[in-house]
């Protein structure tokens, strides 16, 4: 009989991880655009982008070393509140947003990089504050970028395996995601469990990416037709 809970599991580290990656895509990416000093902003660009790069169980073995019982943070948490981070269903959330982090980074950037700065500055010369600019005019004109980048985020984080193997593990009923399943079920030579599994990853990526497609394709019929 399949065991459903990598599902729900996997549901929920993506669902928690992408409101996190959402609003902090947003601020880092702002932040970014808006920073002045090109040297600063090329050293955090790579910083920031590097879990798209790197090998994701490489970013899995820095979050172990900050997470884990001996690094900075994970010992923290043990002698201050007793709770061990690692090998727990939080650190697949930890896992998910660094590992998805760059995507809504960079669509938002990209999104943001691509407005009239006229318009930014007419709102200035009409007596808004930059929070009422970022929402009101910034937001509302990257849009697109910001949804392809929160769905591409979102399924990332959903589909995220090396970097959740080396901080969560693989605990049947707490850490083990989809990815994760498909893995020990092939592992342990039962291929028709593990077609179940992708099936449904198959599908939700599926759905992903038609989400992102139809937003993206009704944004330009309104853009067209204003």
């Amino acid at each position: 009989m399949t065991d459903w809970s990598p599902i729900f599991i996997s549901m929920k580290t993506a669902s928690v991880s992408i409101f996190i990656t959402f609003f902090l895509g947003l601020i880092v990416a702002w932040g970014l655009v808006k920073m002045k000093n090109d040297t600063g902003k090329i050293i955090l660009d790579g910083i920031f982008t590097l879990p798209l790069v790197l090998p994701p169980t490489v970013v899995g073995f820095f979050l172990l070393w900050i997470f884990g019982v001996r690094g900075p943070i994970g010992s923290f948490f043990i002698d201050f509140f007793a709770y061990k981070i690692a090998f727990s269903w939080p650190a697949t959330v930890i896992a998910a947003v660094v590992m998805s982090f760059p995507l809504m980074y960079r669509s938002a950037r990209g999104a943001f990089e691509q407005i009239d700065s006229n318009l930014l500055d007419a709102g200035r010369t009409l007596g808004m504050s930059e929070w009422k600019i970022f929402w009101k005019v910034a937001f509302a004109n990257a849009l697109p970028g910001i949804l392809s980048g929160g769905i591409l985020a979102y399924a990332r984080g959903l589909g995220e395996f090396g970097a959740t193997a080396m901080l969560a593990g693989n605990i049947a009923g707490q850490t083990r995601t989809l990815p994760m399943a498909v893995y020990s079920e092939v592992a342990a030579g039962n291929m028709g469990e593990a077609f179940n599994y992708v099936i449904v990853i198959v599908f939700i990526a599926f759905i992903v990416i038609f989400i992102m497609d139809y937003a993206t394709l009704r944004k330009e019929k309104q853009w067209r037709y204003d």
